[in-house]
């Protein structure tokens, strides 16, 4: 196996390993790690149109999430209502539902980041996520991280660092 197809696979492994330890852990407060990102991104960036949020979605990344969106509304942890400054518009928010849950969420990212901060100790993480950043490029995902993350990339470009 080339070395090139080694490390794809990997991070195509680790991603899912990643994932479905989130569902796992999410699986009792009824939210998808989907779902959760949405919660999450509201939270901090409250209120959000649908484009709006559509452009920090990494698990939505280049796709409406309006389904994505209807189903926390008929849930019950997101609300729509008519933006204040223009009544033709749509704001996102959370109701206190979601932002009750949005801390749960929070409590559980944490643990998880804690267990990939105990496997990263022994490697640069500068040094991989320097390269997942310049393999990305410009793509959707990286643009969305950017955004929401505020960081600017290694090279300079976007807002990486954080």
């Amino acid at each position: 196996m080339r070395r090139a197809e080694e490390l794809r696979y990997l991070i195509l492994a680790a991603q899912r390993e990643g994932n479905r330890l989130l569902a796992q852990a999410l699986r009792p407060l009824g939210l998808t790690p989907s779902q959760a990102e949405v919660v999450r991104v509201l939270l901090e960036r409250q209120p959000l149109s649908l484009n709006g949020i559509g452009e920090l979605l990494i698990c939505e990344s280049g796709t409406n999430p309006s389904r994505l969106i209807e189903r926390l509304v008929t849930a019950g942890i997101v609300q729509r209502q008519p933006s204040a400054h223009d009544r033709r518009h749509i704001e996102l928010t959370l109701t206190p539902t979601g932002a009750d849950l949005a801390g749960k969420v929070g409590e559980i990212e944490a643990e998880l980041y804690r267990s990939i901060d105990r496997a990263a100790e022994l490697f640069s993480t500068d040094d991989i996520t320097g390269f997942l950043w310049a393999f990305l490029g410009d793509t959707a995902g990286a643009q969305a991280l950017s955004l929401r993350a505020q960081i600017s990339r290694p090279d300079g470009t976007g807002n990486h660092g954080a």
